[in-house]
């Protein structure tokens, strides 16, 4: 597998998804220019990043002047096709401002730029919460009633917000009041997946933490596995969330 991360005028975590793919967790990596019209080189079987930042300085609405970048068409073309597709923060937002994504991004629901640890459950977590951070103002994830239970019915929920001992839906544990406590999404087909938390953070030794490449590997590296298909947890309107398996 090959990844392509994209770089649009004020991307600013490009570089680190780059330095964790590449040297991290040994993939080859190829950095895209956001006025490229094409993906030369690039077959269904590689994944196409749009990394963390604030595109376009994030005018109008964040992702909303990326989504028409000229690379965009051949990213949509490319998603289309079959092919991979990953979204970290204002990566995501773009996908939903894209329409590859349902939903939107708003802002926090305490109004601020929050930047820390969170605690995720969901793809390869084997039981246990990932800590990975987050660096957004616009990481409240909506959407109508109607595609949330969509979203739950077709296991496209990927991670949730949890503490840390993995209990979801526990207190101050969302940090941004996304719906559902809802932190990453993928499509109908599974080829498309969108997250606020950074897991391109958390992937080196010296840092202390290396979950982030439990989700990379997980979602892309070894997507053959039978844990990127397990579900991070469905909503009961009688009592806590529980993780199916």
């Amino acid at each position: 597998m090959k990844f392509g991360v994209v770089v649009f005028p004020g991307s600013n975590c490009d570089r680190d998804m780059q330095d964790a793919l590449q040297y991290d967790l040994g993939q080859e990596v190829v950095m895209l220019w956001h006025k490229d019209t094409d993906l030369p080189g690039f077959t269904t079987d590689d994944c196409i990043v749009l990394p963390g930042g604030f595109s376009y300085g994030d005018y109008l609405r964040c992702g909303a002047i990326a989504r028409f970048s000229p690379i965009m068409q051949s990213v949509t073309r490319f998603a289309n096709d079959g092919g991979k597709v990953f979204g970290v923060c204002n990566g995501f937002q773009v996908l939903c401002e894209s329409h590859l994504l349902p939903g939107a991004l708003l802002r926090n629901a305490n109004q601020q730029f929050i930047s820390k640890n969170v605690f995720l459950r969901g793809a390869g977590d084997n039981g246990r919460a990932l800590k990975i951070p987050i660096a957004h103002g616009e990481g409240r994830y909506y959407a109508d009633e109607k595609t949330l239970d969509e979203l739950e019915a077709n296991g496209q929920v990927i991670y949730r917000y949890s503490d840390e001992s993995g209990v979801i839906g526990a207190g101050s544990a969302n940090p941004n009041g996304s719906l559902r406590d809802i932190a990453g999404i993928c499509n109908k087909t599974r080829n498309v997946f969108g997250m606020m938390p950074h897991p391109e953070r958390a992937c080196s030794e010296a840092l202390g933490n290396i979950d982030g490449k439990t989700v990379l590997r997980t979602l892309f590296i070894d997507a053959a596995k039978p844990s990127v298909t397990r579900k991070a947890g469905m909503v009961s309107p009688e009592g806590p969330l529980v993780l199916r398996p």
